[in-house]
């Protein structure tokens, strides 16, 4: 960057002014929170994290230094709850995403579903075809069997979700049966479940961590010499 560009050393010192006034302002609503998802709380945190990071770019950019806060972002959490105290109704949304991958398994069972269900036997155009046996599993199975068995029809586990959201009253019959799947108000989210390879791999890799940590300890005492050496 050239030194046209650089902030001055005042922006600079007014970032950082800011920094503490968004520090106090924070302080001041955790005090006064009226409880657990305070909106007050919520809106100090995202000032003070925008103050922190405006501080941290123009620090960087004059000083070439960085500061040791590291503050989440709002897009890693769920907003505030904002629904009904005391819900009379909730709705449960759920996703699981699998992969096919081994198609010739799937198409057994489902030739079986459909031998069993059938007179007449297997019909070519369900279970011969991947789609038409999906179609078959998922229609005779509850999905959280599938979810336990996914191994014997040929499927392998990929990202999964579960959504909790309160509401004031429940649905009508019928009422969001023709789009059941539009973004929920996420303020209206009790709780979330989320299962994912990522975070196995963050574990693997605090592991690998940990383990090349003992290695790296155990050569130092290697290196040493013995009494006897000595």
């Amino acid at each position: 960057m050239s030194d046209a560009a650089q902030p001055t050393a005042a922006e600079v010192r007014a970032a950082a002014e800011a920094v503490k006034t968004a520090l106090d302002r924070h302080l001041a609503a955790v005090e006064r929170r009226t409880g657990e998802d305070d909106p007050a709380v919520y809106e100090a945190f995202n000032e003070l994290a925008a103050a922190a990071e405006a501080y941290d770019e123009l620090l960087y950019d004059r000083y070439d230094e960085v500061t040791p806060f590291e503050i989440p972002g709002a897009d890693d959490s769920l907003p505030p709850y904002a629904g009904p105290e005391e819900p009379n109704a909730l709705s449960v949304l759920i996703r699981r995403d699998y992969a096919v991958v081994e198609p010739q398994r799937l198409l057994a069972q489902a030739q079986r579903v459909e031998a069993a269900e059938f007179e007449d036997g297997a019909d070519a155009e369900a279970s011969g075809t991947v789609h038409g046996a999906l179609g078959l599993l998922f229609g005779e199975f509850e999905p959280d069997e599938i979810a336990s068995r996914h191994k014997e029809f040929g499927l392998e586990e990929g990202d999964s979700t579960l959504w909790v959201l309160a509401a004031d009253e429940p649905a009508e019959p019928g009422e969001w049966l023709e789009t059941p799947f539009e973004q929920p108000d996420p303020q209206q989210v009790v709780c979330r479940f989320d299962v994912s390879s990522v975070f196995d791999d963050d574990v693997d890799d605090d592991v690998d961590d940990d383990v090349e940590d003992e290695l790296a300890d155990d050569e130092e005492e290697d290196l040493e010499p013995s009494d006897a050496e000595r």
